[in-house]
């Protein structure tokens, strides 16, 4: 029996074959982003509740002598305490970050991609919820900081959702510039290579 072909020369169950198989890798690739993210978002929630109820307002405590404090605050700028003043802007920019994602992830196969902007997910959302519920007003919201490094040096204070974001970011520009795309493939120069060059 003859199999079926399309315009372009493959069998039309092979060309099937391929985009079933296409589609259950973005399946788990978004999966993935999905698992990091919420695990992010969780872990960034519960510690900043735990500080708030049991730390804030309290002498900071040296957790690592010289090397790691925690120091409750409210920020009401971007991570590390950046742009205080502006967390109107910070909470647009937020949404923004969140909305981009989302819509990226509907051509995800790629593997470390999928941790990538699940990290960056995560972050973004756990910040998010602090401008939109915390005071001092909706939108407004100041983000829980209690993460101080090498205090003597007075680094910015930060939480688990910046560390997210900007491990997210490293490994973002990692992939950017080693060529791998989202989709799962990897250009080098003029070369194409991955899941989708055998389909091009």
């Amino acid at each position: 029996m003859r199999s079926v072909q399309a315009a372009g020369g493959a069998p039309l169950s092979d060309q099937t074959d391929a985009r079933t198989a296409g589609g259950a890798v973005r399946a788990r690739r978004i999966a993935l982003l999905g698992v990091v993210a919420v695990l992010v978002y969780a872990l960034d929630l519960v510690t900043k509740t735990l500080v708030v109820a049991f730390l804030e307002g309290e002498e900071p405590v040296e957790v690592i002598p010289d090397v790691l404090l925690l120091n409750v605050i409210r920020n009401s700028g971007a991570a590390f305490s950046i742009g205080t003043g502006m967390t109107i802007v910070f909470t647009v920019i937020a949404l923004g970050v969140v909305g981009a994602i989302l819509r990226t992830a509907r051509q995800l196969r790629s593997l470390p991609w999928a941790i990538t902007l699940g990290l960056l997910l995560g972050g973004a959302l756990g910040n998010l919820t602090d401008r939109i519920f915390r005071a001092p007003a909706p939108l407004q919201g100041h983000v829980v900081d209690f993460l101080q490094v090498f205090p003597a040096t007075r680094f910015p204070v930060f939480n688990l959702a910046d560390s997210a974001i900007v491990c997210g970011g490293i490994l973002a520009v990692l992939l950017a510039w080693r060529g791998y795309q989202v989709d799962g493939t990897r250009q080098t120069g003029d070369e194409q290579t991955g899941e989708e060059k055998s389909n091009g």
